[in-house]
């Protein structure tokens, strides 16, 4: 079973998953995230970026928004996969031992972070 998100950081990134089938249902539910929570939207990769093998939206936002964003996207995402970690300035363990998800989680690519 996948780790699910907790409300342990003081900033956080949702990375939103999607594919050419379901860039619609992705940009829809970012767009209502930042509308509604007042999170900030990133751009709408349509290849993989970072460590993520996806292509992804990420949503910044902070401890605040947390328990109200978390429970909206789990009930919204609407079979997306979404990767929850905490912004702590360590990459390696943001994407790791920090990461939890909403949905199927996936490998990611860590071998950007290894010097």
């Amino acid at each position: 079973m996948a780790k699910r998100p907790q409300n342990l950081y003081p900033s956080y990134h949702a990375h939103v998953y999607f594919d050419q089938a379901t860039l619609g249902a992705a940009r829809e539910l970012c767009t209502r995230a930042g509308g509604r929570f007042g999170v900030s939207v990133g751009r709408f990769h349509q290849k993989p970026v970072g460590p993520h093998p996806r292509w992804s939206c990420q949503l910044a936002f902070g401890a605040t928004q947390f328990d109200e964003l978390i429970p909206w996207l789990d009930s919204n995402r609407n079979g997306l996969t979404v990767l929850v970690h905490g912004r702590t300035g360590d990459d390696l363990a943001d994407h790791t031992e920090h990461a939890a998800w909403l949905g199927e989680p996936v490998e990611l690519d860590l071998s950007i972070f290894q010097s």
